[in-house]
Order: C-alpha cells, then structure tokens, then sequence
C-alpha cells in the first residue's frame, strides 16, 4: 500500500524519481510499470495489476450511459503505462500540461494510488483538506474508521 507524502523534482523531459518506500511495494508485487492517469487537478499512478482492475469494470458499465461516456472520455482515455526505469518514469506532457505539473511536484501515498501534483496546488488543496478533517473524521468513525 502507498502511504506517506514527499516532495520531488521534475526534469525537463518529465522525469519523476519514485521514493524507495513505493518502489519497495512495487518490487514485491513484481511491478515494472506504473498507469498514471489524469483525476481533477493532479494525476493518479496505479500499479499495472490495479489499473486492470479498473478497466475491467470500465469495460462492463453500460455504453450509451452519459456519465459513462464522460468517465471513460476523461479518466481512461488519459491513462499511460509509464515504465519504472533506473527507478524513475517519464510522466508525458499532455499529462503534465493537464496537471499543471512543471518542475516541483508532491507524491500523495492514498494506498492502493498515489497523486502527483503540482506543489503550490497540493498546499492549497491540503489546506482544504485539514480545515475539513473535524468534520469528515467525525462521519468516517460512524462507519467504523
């Protein structure tokens, strides 16, 4: 499971180094390769394995369903297998574009995922994030988290 935060640098050609910690997960699992895609305003990176699973149930959902179309026009088109090379991958740039993403990033653990965003835009958003906690922790320990 990815878990944790850190802060990483782009290259210029799009190059991301993965922590040890999620490289470790990855290994185990004899992973070589990460499916990032495009989600709101950061990317999602799944390990090959769980993107599958993803797609599987794509592939079931009704057709000529609009939130469908749209889920699959957005989410899946977006989706490119990055191989984890000298433990690095090359995110693409229209990924990178749709991100926002230029040199500063933030790698976001969110277990069987992890984010990638743009530094400024992760500040902001966890900002939300803590100011909303109180509440949602209070709505989760109803379901027994």
């Amino acid at each position: 499971m990815f878990r944790g935060r850190s802060r990483h640098t782009l290259d210029s050609k799009g190059r991301l180094s993965i922590p040890a910690r999620f490289r470790e997960i990855l290994d185990q699992r004899d992973e070589d390769c990460l499916v990032v895609t495009n989600h709101d305003t950061c990317l999602w990176a799944f390990a090959r394995s769980d993107w599958r699973i993803i797609e599987e149930k794509a592939a079931g959902l009704p057709q000529f369903d609009k939130a469908v179309t749209t889920y699959l026009r957005y989410f899946i088109s977006g989706a490119v297998e990055c191989p984890i090379k000298q433990g690095r991958i090359t995110i693409p740039l229209d990924l990178r574009e749709i991100a926002g993403l230029d040199k500063e990033v933030v790698l976001v653990g969110e277990l069987k995922r992890f984010e990638i965003w743009e530094k400024s835009r992760w500040e902001e958003e966890f900002r939300r994030a803590r100011e909303a906690f109180p509440q949602i922790s209070q709505a989760l320990s109803e379901l027994g988290i």
